[in-house]
């Protein structure tokens, strides 16, 4: 009889986790939705934006590698993929990696998980990417006339 009550329990609270699963995916693609509208309808680089400006390029004056990414996304939503890439190189990669995340979340969630080899990255894109993002940061304030274009 012990058994069958730590059972029930067992498949209750695997019940309650699953349902808490399902209803934070759905919450978090719905504010992803409900941002992305928001950026795409009020333009981050207009005079009195209410985005909040980087908190590293304020302190420092310095590009992040993350500055522009709020305006590229912007730019990129209204299909203006030059745009895009001229606010920040990374921001179409930045946005897959968002969006896949979530993909797998909300599969995994309503049990049926993801299983397409594209998503498993081989072992050195992990520190590759690192590498290349710091890599941007620093570039794009290196003062050379011909890396100004890196700057948001």
């Amino acid at each position: 009889m012990h058994a069958v009550a730590s059972s029930s329990v067992a498949n209750s609270s695997v019940a309650r986790s699953s349902v808490a699963g399902r209803i934070g995916a759905v919450a978090c693609g719905s504010s992803l939705a409900a941002a992305a509208a928001l950026v795409a309808i009020n333009d981050p680089s207009a005079a009195g934006s209410r985005f909040p400006v980087c908190s590293f390029n304020a302190v420092t004056g310095l590009w992040c590698p993350g500055c522009g990414l709020t305006r590229g996304t912007h730019h990129l939503l209204r299909g203006d993929i030059a745009a895009a890439m001229s606010s920040n190189l990374f921001t179409p990669f930045a946005l897959a990696a968002i969006i896949s995340a979530w993909l797998v979340w909300i599969t995994t969630a309503f049990g049926r998980p993801i299983r397409n080899p594209v998503l498993r990255w081989p072992s050195w894109v992990g520190p590759t990417l690192l590498i290349l993002v710091v890599t941007y940061g620093v570039v794009r304030n290196l003062p050379v006339p011909a890396l100004s274009t890196l700057a948001p």
